[in-house]
């Protein structure tokens, strides 16, 4: 990845679990710098930025209103986001992803290619791509933790994109499902709360081997 900005010094970054932060369609890595000091300090939180230019913005492949998507697109961002985990993920005692909006869907993309690879997952007001070859290559050995927030009002995801994330979750996960009414489609700090304990809990805490500092 060209861009990627992180949460501390690479010197205190050793052995310490990475969050991999992945932004909403339009928009850029800052969206996700700004979360950083909201989130558990126990993390090395790293944010990344989409390849592709949307507008002012990046993302990390094309969209139109229905969140009808080009695979070819999702599958380079993909590999580029997975070729730059495996450059960092030996420094870490675990890797964990975040992803807003268009960056659920990545984050989700990558749990379905790879879901031995990830200890726990955030997905914020986004969705789950409806794709036939995704779903071919799935192959859960396990319900991976994740956590998902989102405003039943949300007018940017679509019902029908609502209801085949909340199928495919259930269906693959272990689920922990809030709403904030509201909200809109935005990140609220009382979902922050949330997110923090799901990460305490299933990241920081799962073997009593790391603590969070704060």
């Amino acid at each position: 990845m060209e861009t990627v900005v992180w949460s501390r010094p690479e010197h205190e970054r050793a052995g310490t679990p990475l969050l991999v932060m992945l932004h909403g369609y339009g928009r850029d890595e800052s969206r996700m710098v700004k979360l950083f000091e909201s989130l558990p300090s126990g993390f090395s939180c790293a944010a990344l930025r989409g390849p592709k230019e949307i507008g002012d913005g990046h993302g990390w492949f094309l969209l139109d209103y229905f969140l009808t998507h080009d695979f070819a697109d999702v599958i380079s961002s993909t590999n580029a986001v997975f070729s730059w985990i495996e450059s960092v993920k030996a420094q870490h005692s675990s890797v964990s992803l975040f992803g807003y909006s268009q960056g659920m869907a990545m984050a989700t993309t990558l749990l379905r290619l790879r879901p031995g690879q990830f200890r726990a997952v955030v997905g914020l007001s986004g969705f789950v791509l409806e794709n036939e070859l995704l779903a071919m290559s799935e192959s859960f050995e396990a319900r991976p933790p994740f956590f998902w927030g989102r405003d039943r009002d949300d007018l940017v995801i679509n019902d029908a994109a609502t209801e085949h994330t909340e199928a495919w979750l259930h269906e693959h996960t272990q689920l922990t499902a809030r709403t904030y009414p509201g909200m809109g489609h935005s990140i609220s700090a009382a979902e922050l709360v949330d997110v923090s304990a799901f990460l305490r809990h299933y990241v920081l805490r799962p073997d009593g081997r790391t603590q969070d500092a704060t």
